[in-house]
């Protein structure tokens, strides 16, 4: 089974209204103001090895309260959970991760309040954002017609990835913005505190664009259509692939990105951009809902559905 079908079961036991269905990415209790998300990452699946701590939870923790953010809330407290081996444990590393996690803190102005530690053969983070907020933006609640954003650039972290396997070669320059990218997604944090104001429906990108964008619509019967040209790279990006060293279509839907993917009527586009100015956020317009039941990818001069989602899924086959 893969986690898509688990979410489908677990669905049959679940009857309380806070979870809406396992629809979205957190809890919401509305009476009392509360947003919880939780997420584990693990040693060979999330990340290759732990031979460079101050990075990695980093990732798992900007990884965590993306979830939060892009509902339109403040995470304001983590509870991480750390299993290791001997050698992950040792005084040095501790060191590192606990100043990496008070930087990070300082940053996104959350605390950290708890938390637990596990022996085990590999590296493992399970953390928990908690956070408050009047109301959140669901995920499923766009409409016919609405616009599509993204905030910041896509591609980036998996380019970073590429690099990290040896996959990919280039200058010393070049390969540590990835690697950077990879590590620390550039949150859109600032501009979340708007998003209440026009979105109609948010999500982070984690999964891939396309992906999670489907996910976005969920049970509607909606499409989307997205705009190829448009979607947001980076200068650095556009260098590699205009060397040959990647491919758009290959390198900008899989995921780990971790920006804001929201809908809004086409009325909020001026907020929009002057919400983006004030907090000098790059956003992006990037496609529509539409009330066809197929989405597709717009090209210069023609459609193309798309029948391969690209993205990633954890299977237990």
């Amino acid at each position: 089974m893969n986690e898509l079908e688990i979410i489908n079961h677990l669905k049959k036991i679940v009857n309380n209204s806070y979870s809406h269905n396992l629809n979205d990415d957190v809890f919401f209790d509305k009476k009392k103001l509360l947003v919880i998300s939780i997420d584990t990452y693990n040693e060979n699946i999330h990340y290759i090895d732990f031979k460079n701590p101050k990075l990695v939870i980093k990732k798992a923790i900007r990884s965590s309260i993306s979830d939060i953010i892009s509902k339109g809330a403040n995470p304001k407290f983590l509870l991480i959970s750390f299993s290791g081996t001997k050698d992950d444990f040792s005084k040095k590393k501790i060191k590192t991760i606990i100043k990496s996690i008070d930087e990070e803190q300082k940053k996104y102005k959350f605390s950290l309040v708890g938390g637990d530690t596990v022996s085990s053969k590999k590296t493992s983070f399970t953390i928990c954002a908690i956070g408050y907020s009047k109301k959140i933006i669901r995920r499923s609640e766009c409409n016919l017609n609405d616009d599509i954003y993204l905030t910041g650039n896509i591609g980036d972290s998996f380019v970073g990835l590429c690099f990290l396997k040896k996959k990919i070669k280039s200058s010393s320059k070049i390969k540590k913005y990835f690697i950077n990218s990879y590590f620390k997604p550039n949150l859109s944090f600032g501009f979340h505190n708007e998003l209440n104001k026009f979105a109609s429906s948010s999500m982070d990108v984690s999964d891939g664009l396309l992906l999670d964008l489907k996910k976005l619509i969920g049970n509607k019967k909606l499409g989307y259509i997205l705009d190829f040209n448009v979607l947001p790279r980076s200068n650095y990006f556009n260098q590699l692939e205009k060397k040959n060293k990647i491919s758009a279509k290959k390198f900008l839907f899989n995921g780990d990105d971790y920006q804001i993917l929201f809908t809004s009527k086409k009325k909020h586009r001026k907020i929009i951009n002057k919400y983006a100015k004030k907090w000098n956020q790059k956003i992006t317009r990037i496609g529509y809902i539409t009330s066809r039941s197929a989405n597709y990818l717009k090209f210069s001069n023609y459609l193309k559905k798309i029948d391969n989602y690209q993205g990633y899924i954890h299977s237990f086959n």
